[in-house]
């Protein structure tokens, strides 16, 4: 490394924000990244450690002492060619991503973790700006032509794999914008929408051809009976005519069924599942007009799920003007720090306040909703009670009931599956999670059980990271690649 005793001679420094204050009243990121200066003292904090698990605590596998290295040397050009080596999005992971490659970090054994994803961050938004990210048009055409389902993380990154590979590739999006969760989950002050654009830019620059509106399934209930999944489509295709039309197909949808919360209430006005109160603000934040758009304003807000979904929610409704925002989680409250010595290199369960829990919300760990009640058919509290785990299973505390206020809620439990629908019309045969079944083994990996139809992301494996559906639609393109020429120069 350019500076082996840098570990020792400097700090880990935080990626900075702006005052809650400040950024409540909009809806644009907020984040203040790290200068050239303070980018180069994080790079010199990479230890020359000899076995750097955080290349294998990040999903597709960043060459991270390398680009960290160059960054130290001021080299950022060869910078962003090591991270575009393994990541085509890391505009979206340095800002969105977990980063569970500093928890794998070995400085993070007994020091604080090296700032990659800052680093990352850093890295990328320079490359933009120095007009460094350039269209990568393949010097030859195969001839083949690949449809790909679903314009997330992973079908944008299969999408432009497949591309550089020569293929014809059309990407088919059932929404109005390109994005899926990334448009249309992910809060603007998160992550704003440029960054998807400019990658929309390059790709089609790079011969991907974009089909916004366009639902693939069945004709008719192609998304199934009462689902509240987002569907801005206004054509429908049908399976058969994409496997007609194409030489492989690769479902990349999202796994966007919510996990529902069916106790006695759940029928009343006011209750929500969290993909229905964040898309309608990003069309807002687009430009788009919605009659009736589920708004926080003077409401008692209460968030049930304690994860990123529920943080988003929280985010939104203090920037609508929510009276009160409470988010429950039902499981115990998790340590401030792990035991690193017996978690490293693992993620650790520890407690995590993200930004918008610090402009302004009350915690409810080890809380569960025994029943939503409500007058003239609106909802106005909670019945809850206290959890604790007993013999291995959660169980009530008897004598701790409480009723809560609430003129909104929402749900944000996680997702169970992706919509069955999508997989139904194909044929596709599905795993004990409702998922398409698909191995990932470097032979035929990613094929579904129907021929020439791959599927990759979280319609394949559940529930996931941006990082993880990006990895997926790189080896899936592979995979493709692989069996649409006998053979890929394709990295996996």
């Amino acid at each position: 490394m350019g500076k082996v005793t840098g570990f020792m001679e400097y700090g880990r420094l935080e990626e900075g924000y702006k005052p809650p204050a400040e950024r409540l009243k909009h809806y644009k990121e907020f984040v203040v990244g790290l200068d050239e200066s303070q980018a180069k003292i994080q790079g010199a904090r990479c230890m020359d450690c000899g076995i750097p698990f955080c290349n294998n605590g990040c999903p597709v596998n960043n060459i991270i002492p390398d680009f960290n290295d160059l960054v130290y040397r001021g080299d950022w050009k060869n910078a962003i060619e090591v991270l575009h080596s393994t990541n085509n999005f890391p505009e979206f992971t340095g800002r969105i991503c977990p980063a569970p490659c500093e928890a794998a970090c070995t400085l993070n054994v007994s020091d604080q973790a090296v700032g990659i994803k800052s680093i990352e961050h850093a890295i990328i938004d320079r490359a933009w700006d120095e007009g460094w990210v350039q269209p990568r048009v393949a010097k030859h055409k195969t001839g083949k032509k690949v449809a790909v389902v679903g314009s997330g993380p992973a079908g944008l990154a299969a999408a432009q794999q497949l591309a550089r590979a020569g293929h014809d590739v059309t990407l088919f999006e059932k929404n109005d914008r390109v994005g899926g969760l990334l448009r249309y989950g992910i809060p603007d002050f998160k992550m704003e929408k440029s960054h998807i654009d400019r990658r929309v830019e390059q790709m089609t620059a790079e011969g991907v051809t974009f089909r916004t509106g366009v639902l693939v399934g069945a004709a008719k209930d192609p998304l199934g009976k009462g689902s509240k999944v987002t569907n801005w489509a206004k054509e429908t295709i049908s399976p058969e005519q994409l496997q007609k039309d194409f030489d492989a197909v690769v479902l990349t949808g999202g796994a966007e069924q919510s996990r529902d919360l069916p106790v006695p209430g759940r029928d009343l006005d006011g209750i929500h599942f969290a993909m229905e109160f964040l898309p309608q603000q990003n069309k807002v934040n687009a430009g788009d007009k919605l009659k009736g758009q589920l708004r926080a304003d003077g409401k008692n807000v209460i968030v049930i799920g304690g994860g990123d979904t529920g943080s988003d929610c929280v985010g939104t409704s203090n920037r609508h003007g929510a009276v009160s925002v409470t988010q429950f989680e039902v499981m115990p409250r998790p340590p401030e720090e792990e035991n690193r010595p017996m978690t490293w290199p693992y993620w650790p369960i520890k407690l995590r306040t993200s930004s918008s829990h610090d402009e302004g919300c009350e915690r409810e760990f080890a809380i569960s909703t025994k029943e939503f009640i409500g007058e003239k058919g609106k909802v106005t509290g909670l019945k809850t009670v206290r959890v604790e785990f007993k013999d291995g299973k959660l169980v009530e505390i008897p004598g701790t009931e409480v009723t809560m206020k609430a003129d909104l809620v929402l749900l944000a439990m996680g997702f169970v599956s992706p919509v069955a629908g999508i997989l139904d019309a194909f044929g596709i045969e599905k795993d004990a999670r409702g998922n398409a079944k698909a191995h990932t083994d470097f032979t035929g990996g990613y094929a579904t059980n129907v021929p020439k139809v791959f599927a990759a992301g979280d319609i394949r494996r559940g529930q996931s990271l941006v990082v993880w559906a990006i990895r997926e639609g790189r080896q899936a393109a592979r995979a493709v690649d692989e069996f649409l020429m006998g053979f890929s120069d394709l990295p996996r």
